[in-house]
């Protein structure tokens, strides 16, 4: 089943002689449980097809369907809770709240929401993620790595159809780089967990089980 769709998904900025092409109908489908790795240079439109496939920017022209839902069908409001709910986001930057434990923003989210927490689903994620030991931690207490698990526990915890992650390595070196994908790829298939990921780095690619390559904001190989 497709949990994403794109349909001839374009982006411009600028016009005439200023006009840049950031995505040139992008047809792409993302299959339940997936692990996708969508790969280029810098200026290829990679970052710009993910903030479209999180519904954080609007196309020029196309449809990104996420569950089923085409998601700029929706009013701002009605997309910012279907994004809370439905679309886990993972950046280089972590984006932690400094002032909450790490179990306070693993669960911020749910609570944003108005939710309950699944209590033995999030644990299951903290011991999958080895965290159990800096539940009670504050960010700046953590290294680089440990910050970017409890950020993917956040995006996991959830339960979202589709995590999408933005260079979630970038600010890591190598041998973090590659125990945080680990983990990043184990999740997904221990919970069946949707996952697109962007990135520059080759290596770091052929830990997906798909890659998508992107060139001049079109699709090239998929």
């Amino acid at each position: 089943m497709k949990v994403l769709q794109t349909q001839a998904l374009s982006k411009i900025y600028g016009a005439g002689d200023t006009e840049v092409r950031a995505l040139d109908g992008v047809d792409l489908a993302v299959e339940n449980g997936e692990f996708v790795a969508v790969v280029g240079t810098s200026g290829s439109g990679k970052s710009t097809l993910l903030h479209m496939l999180g519904g954080l920017d609007r196309p020029t022209d196309g449809k990104v369907y996420v569950d089923g839902n085409d998601i700029f069908a929706l009013k701002d409001d009605e997309l910012t809770i279907f994004r809370r709910r439905r679309i886990g986001f993972v950046f280089q930057a972590y984006n932690l709240v400094p002032v909450l434990s790490v179990y306070e923003n693993i669960v911020l989210p749910i609570e944003l929401d108005g939710g309950t927490v699944d209590r033995a689903y999030v644990d299951e994620i903290i011991r999958t993620l080895g965290l159990e030991s800096k539940l009670s931690n504050l960010p700046s207490q953590l290294s680089g790595g440990q910050q970017q698990r409890v950020a993917i526990a956040r995006a996991l915890a959830t339960k979202p159809a589709i995590i999408l992650a933005d260079e979630p390595t970038g600010n890591l070196d190598s041998k973090t780089s590659q125990d945080v994908l680990a983990l990043l790829k184990v999740t997904s298939e221990k919970f069946g967990q949707t996952i697109v990921m962007i990135t520059h780095n080759e290596e770091i690619a052929q830990l997906a089980h798909r890659i998508v390559r992107i060139e001049d904001g079109r699709i090239v190989h998929s």
